[in-house]
């Protein structure tokens, strides 16, 4: 795993074991990335299941003033946080949650984020779960851009209303979404 583009371009990422994590691929972050560039500068962004941080990093790298990466599994904030001091990250550039991500967005009374990512473990088949979550918690603001990776045999429906799926891209058995909320409501 690296960092493809921005001031980290080129970084690799610390080698891990864990069975719990499975990292999005180079080529479903450079179409994620690709689609969402001209959103990152300046950007707050949230990276539910961060695992190892990659796109959380990638966020970084790219031009995001801050991410709060979120998992509950502490082996996985515990690499994300190796990731972070290998890049030599301010503390001041973001926060680490130990905390399930259903529970951290249904409890969340802060400022909405700009970009969501979302990347459920596939084994638990929760994508649709976290979307009914996400549509109603105050993480989602009227101009946020969520992105959620999910299996293509897993659930997941155009509308989550307020949100609406605006775009999807296949890569063999995984589909990523991008949702916003819906304007004409």
């Amino acid at each position: 795993m690296r960092i493809i583009s921005g001031k980290f371009k080129g970084h690799n990422l610390v080698s891990f074991k864990a069975n719990h994590i499975r990292p999005t691929t180079d080529r479903v972050k450079e179409t994620l990335f690709n689609k969402i560039m001209f959103d990152l500068e300046g950007a707050r962004v949230l990276d539910l299941f961060c695992g190892t941080g990659n796109l959380g990093l990638e966020a970084l790298s790219r031009g995001a003033v801050h991410v709060t990466f979120v998992d509950a599994h502490k082996q996985s904030l515990l690499i994300t946080r190796e990731n972070i001091a290998k890049l030599k990250i301010d503390k001041s550039d973001y926060m680490a949650i130990q905390k399930d991500v259903l529970g951290f967005l249904k409890s969340y009374e802060g400022e909405p984020f700009d970009i969501i990512f979302a990347d459920p473990p596939f084994t638990q088949k929760m994508a649709h779960d976290v979307m009914l979550a996400a549509a109603g918690s105050q993480a989602f603001g009227d101009n946020t851009i969520l992105t959620i990776e999910s299996e293509r045999k897993e659930r997941m429906d155009e509308v989550y209303a307020p949100l609406v799926r605006y775009d999807v891209r296949e890569f063999g058995d995984k589909v990523l979404s991008f949702f916003h909320k819906n304007k004409e409501s």
